[in-house]
């Protein structure tokens, strides 16, 4: 008995902290102190149960339950939020709220599902912090991005048979951090039988580039001059072979290669963006040459290089 009157006393605590206490039932029986404990506790409401609320119109108790499963919703969220962050290198990323586009971009990417242009498109124009340069759309985010799109287009290949997701998926395995897969991906190509020159031009680029990436500059450069055979008018093999150079620490060769790529289309962001990447995986004796002769050169355009001279002694 005395447990009764415990549960029953309980039940009538309850219904006087959620304001129900003109509830006629007041036994410890009753569906309602089964849903109130349910409540009281934090968790979850089951169906039955809102069903009974429902039906006995405890309209206040019912939104008690969605607002209190709501901020469980968006605690977890919220919990959730931080551990993409953290898992994509993106913690210093300031807003925590799941409603912000990059929970929902994250999502994606962590469920393998390719971005939308609109997501690429504010990832570009958003900051990891308000204290650095680094965009959203770097790092392990756009390491992720080019994984899920060079599978995409190895599997167009496999559907379609066109040749063109090859480079594309060449060039996205580059971008993943994955040279290795892009060269598989371009390996055996019997050129004689692909009939378009600019096709063959861009297998040839991104190979070139994949080679450029693990070091095989004597490949790379084969490759880029048989790009510039089949397809003179590009700047895409030109731009490499500047590259090439400026990584053999042929720098004046190199900038005669930049300057044909210019001269066929490509922009100074494009020559200033490789010569960058050369001076990123760099020692610092060739950091220090690099940006000797980019100051010589053109002190204005390349001001950005002084932070890499300095102090012999040093």
């Amino acid at each position: 008995m005395t447990d009764i009157k415990e549960r029953e006393q309980h039940f009538a605590t309850l219904k006087s902290k959620y304001q129900v206490s003109d509830y006629e039932d007041s036994s410890s029986s009753s569906h309602l102190y089964k849903v109130l404990k349910q409540l009281d506790s934090g968790k979850p409401l089951s169906e039955s149960d809102i069903n009974f609320l429902k039906k006995r119109k405890l309209t206040n108790i019912l939104a008690l339950a969605v607002d209190k499963d709501a901020a469980s919703l968006i605690f977890d969220q919220k919990k959730h939020f931080a551990s993409l962050k953290s898992k994509y290198g993106v913690s210093d990323y300031q807003d925590k709220s799941p409603s912000n586009p990059l929970y929902a971009i994250l999502q994606k990417l962590d469920k393998g599902k390719r971005l939308d242009p609109i997501d690429v498109a504010w990832l570009e124009e958003h900051h990891i912090n308000s204290w650095e340069e680094r965009k959203l759309f770097s790092g392990k985010i756009l390491r992720a991005y080019h994984r899920l799109e060079a599978i995409f287009y190895e599997q167009q290949y496999k559907r379609t048979g066109n040749k063109w997701n090859l480079s594309n998926g060449s060039s996205h395995w580059r971008g993943a951090k994955q040279p290795e897969r892009a060269l598989t991906l371009t390996e055996n190509l019997n050129f004689d039988k692909i009939k378009e020159n600019k096709l063959k031009s861009a297998l040839l680029t991104t190979r070139g580039g994949a080679f450029r990436d693990i070091h095989e500059l004597d490949q790379a450069e084969q490759c880029a001059r048989k790009a510039i055979k089949y397809q003179p008018s590009s700047h895409h093999p030109y731009t490499l072979m500047g590259a090439l150079c400026y990584e053999r620490r042929e720098y004046h060769e190199g900038d005669h290669w930049f300057n044909e790529a210019i001269k066929r289309g490509a922009s100074p962001r494009d020559q200033d963006a490789e010569i960058k990447r050369v001076i990123k995986n760099a020692d610092k004796d060739k950091r220090r040459e690099v940006a000797e002769h980019l100051l010589k050169k053109d002190p204005v355009r390349y001001k950005w290089a002084k932070k890499y001279i300095v102090d012999k002694r040093s």
